[in-house]
This record gives structure tokens, C-alpha cells and sequence, in this order.
């Protein structure tokens, strides 16, 4: 039954990935479609984004008086309501209606699935989990493409999506019952409905005032935000810092590029399997390790742009096991009975970094230079690292082994 439900969890990761990069795939033909200008893509990108914070920032309360189990099945459903609607949205204004369900379906699956799993799973799933979004990301675009290339137009790949998202809350909505037998398992005793944290009942909503009161939490929020800014920067830049600070043709600078995100999931995969010997903090700082060695491969003057290629495939190896280890570890540094509140912050975190961080470049590339690409990502990772090793000495001796 563990892994039955394992399975379950697995598969919604890879369902909360399968639309991320589909409206990037589509909008080329809907703004077409739709009459929108190409840069409005960036608005309903940002009413996402917007919603996952305000789920993210809510599922502390919302894990706590409903459970994991269902959080995650009511905000599946409320994706595919969303995207069902992209499917027959008349015009972009309705798109951007149907972005706000969208995020908060988005955010709440993804902070009530990430804690669940910190806090009943062992880290090598924590790694699995992630790469299982990878697998989804790198999935969505191809159904997309597929309903393009079959001349059925993008409502039909928004259509698919959303069909399959109908059948995992099916599967979700059955899966309930061994939510609730893997944390009585894991208590030892039965409590009711709920599928978090032990003491659920006489437990209180912490607030944002709560959980930046707790020592350490600044640390590992500003840590968390620190790498997706420095994730979703690289994703967004690197091939436009291949072609135009290093002269590479657009097509190979395209193929390039996806190396970033293929040396992420693999990375994860192959994290899964380390974590059985090193312990979060050691993931952390070997992933640290690499993105460090990856932007030094971009600095260096090679021959045909080695170092650039190669720089962004060691980057993309580095985050992957970064994301999944610090939100394993956050139960251990706080204890399960503030990590779902301390768990959502981070993803709100995360997608403020995700949101605002990659435009901020975008600037620095138009007004001073698209060379900075890699500093500006060594900054996010010289604070990140500096947060880690603070709250490491705050209150990590004790709970992680160093």
C-alpha cells in the first residue's frame, strides 16, 4: 500500500509538470489565434505565478483542517477546470481569468505533495519526486505538439492535458483511504481525517509572522529563493546568452540549451541513488559544488565554446539535487509540526524568485550586457550558500549530521 500510494504521488508530480511548459510550446499559434501581441504571454505567465504564491502562502491552513490527500485532489481538479477552459477560451482576457484557478491549483499541489513526502519518504524519493516533474515538463510540449502537428490546433493540446488531469484526480479521489493509513502508519495511532503532520488536531496555522519568527526559517527562505531565481534564470537566458554574447546560431544555441533542463532531471535521478549514502546538507553543498564549477566552465576562454555548453549542463546537474534536499530537510531543521507552514512559504518564495528574478537580467542584458549572465547567477549562488551555512550553524548541528 506505500507503494501503491508512492506511485500516486509520483504521478501527480509528473502531472503538475505536464503544463508547465506548454503555454511556451502553444503561444506562438494562440496569440495568433487570439489576436494578443507575442509579449503577452509574460501576463498570464505572471496571474500563474500570482495564484501559486497566494495557494502556497494559504496550505499551511489548508493541509491542516483538510489533509494532504485531499489539498492535492481538489487542486488537480481545479488545474484541469483550468485548463479544460484554456481549451475554449474565446480571447486572452479569459486566459487570464482561468490563470488565476490554474495557479492555485498549481501552488497547492505542489507545497502540500513536497511536505507530505518530507515528512513519510525518505530523500531519495524527495529526488525521484522532482525528477518526476522533469519527466512531466519535458512531456507537455510534445502533447502539444502532437495537436498541432495532427492539425488539430492548441485547444486540443491544452484539451489532452486537461483529460489527463481529470483522471489523476479520479485516481487522487481513490487513493484517499491509503493517505490516511500511511500517516497512522507512520504515528503510530489513528487521527481522523488527517494526512499531515502528527498533532494536526491541536496544532494552530502558523501566519508568515509565525514562521519568520522561527529561527532559521529566514535563512532557508532566502536560500530557496536565492536558487530559483538562479534555476529559472538560466532556463529563461541561456540560450539567448549563447547567441548573443557568444555568437552561436539560434537553432544550436535552442538544442543547447535544453541541456540545461535534461542535466536536472537525470541529476535527480542519479541524487536519488546518493542520498542513500550522503545526508541532505552534503547534497546541498555537492550540488552547490557544481553549479560553482559550471559557472567557472562558462568564464573560461575555451575553444568553440566548451565552456559555455558544457558550463550550462554542469549547472543543470548541480540544481538538481539543491531543490529536493532542502525541502527534505526542512522537517528535520523545524520539526513536521511547522513544516507544512515553513514548506509553503518556500514555494512561495520560490515563485516570487521564479517570477521577478529572470525579468531583472533581462534588463541588465539590455541596458549593460548579456555577458553578466553567468555573475549574475554567481551572485544567487554565493548568497545561497552563505544562507546554508548560516543556518546550518543555527540549527542544524543537532538534527542533520554536518
Amino acid at each position: 500500500m506505500v507503494n501503491l500510494l508512492l506511485a500516486v504521488i509520483y504521478v501527480a508530480f509528473i502531472s503538475l509538470g505536464l503544463p508547465d511548459a506548454v503555454l511556451g510550446a502553444a503561444w506562438p499559434t494562440m496569440s495568433v489565434d487570439l489576436g494578443a501581441p507575442i509579449s503577452w504571454a509574460g501576463g498570464i505567465s505572471m496571474t500563474i505565478s500570482a495564484g501559486t504564491i497566494v495557494s502556497a502562502l494559504l496550505s499551511d491552513r489548508m493541509t491542516l483542517h483538510f489533509g494532504a490527500g485531499k489539498v492535492t485532489a481538489v487542486s488537480v481538479a481545479l488545474t484541469a477546470l483550468a485548463l479544460f477552459g484554456f481549451s475554449v477560451a474565446p480571447n486572452y482576457w479569459v486566459l487570464i481569468l482561468l490563470a488565476i484557478p490554474y495557479g492555485l491549483g498549481a501552488g497547492g499541489v505542489d507545497a502540500a505533495l513536497n511536505n507530505y513526502v518530507a515528512i513519510h519518504y525518505e530523500s531519495r524519493h524527495m529526488s525521484w519526486l522532482h525528477a518526476m516533474w522533469g519527466i512531466g515538463a519535458l512531456t507537455g510540449p510534445y502533447v502539444m505538439g502532437f495537436a498541432l502537428g495532427a492539425g488539430q490546433g492548441w485547444p486540443w493540446g491544452y484539451r489532452y492535458i486537461s483529460i489527463l488531469q481529470v483522471a489523476l484526480t479520479a485516481i487522487l479521489i481513490f487513493s484517499l483511504p491509503l493517505w490516511k493509513k500511511r500517516s497512522e502508519a507512520k504515528t503510530g495511532e489513528v487521527s481522523g481525517e488527517s494526512d499531515g503532520t502528527a498533532n494536526d488536531e491541536t496544532r494552530k496555522p502558523l501566519g508568515v509572522r509565525g514562521v519568520l519568527a522561527i529561527r532559521g526559517a529566514k535563512e532557508i527562505l532566502v536560500m530557496f529563493f536565492c536558487y530559483c531565481a538562479l534555476e529559472s534564470t538560466a532556463m529563461l537566458w541561456g540560450s539567448s546568452y549563447m547567441v548573443l554574447g557568444k555568437g552561436i546560431d539560434k537553432t544550436t544555441a535552442a538544442m543547447w540549451a535544453s541541456l540545461f533542463c535534461i542535466g536536472i532531471t537525470v541529476g535527480r535521478l542519479a541524487s536519488g541513488f546518493l542520498t542513500m549514502k550522503f545526508n541532505d546538507p552534503t547534497m546541498i553543498r555537492l550540488g552547490q559544488a557544481l553549479v560553482l564549477t559550471g559557472i567557472v566552465s562558462m568564464l573560461l576562454p575555451l575553444p568553440h565554446n566548451i565552456g559555455t555548453i558544457v558550463g550550462l549542463m554542469i549547472i543543470g546537474l548541480g540544481c538538481a539535487p539543491i531543490y529536493p534536499c532542502v525541502i527534505h530537510s526542512t522537517p528535520a531543521y523545524f520539526g513536521e509540526d511547522k513544516s507544512q507552514a515553513i514548506v509553503g512559504m518556500q514555494m512561495a518564495c520560490a515563485y516570487v524568485g521564479s517570477m521577478c528574478m529572470p525579468p531583472v537580467f533581462g534588463l541588465i542584458a539590455q541596458h549593460i550586457s548579456v555577458l553578466w549572465f553567468p555573475l549574475y547567477m554567481l551572485v544567487f549562488l554565493v548568497l545561497m550558500v552563505i544562507m546554508h551555512e548560516s543556518l546550518r550553524k543555527k540549527c542544524g548541528g543537532q538534527t542533520i549530521g554536518w
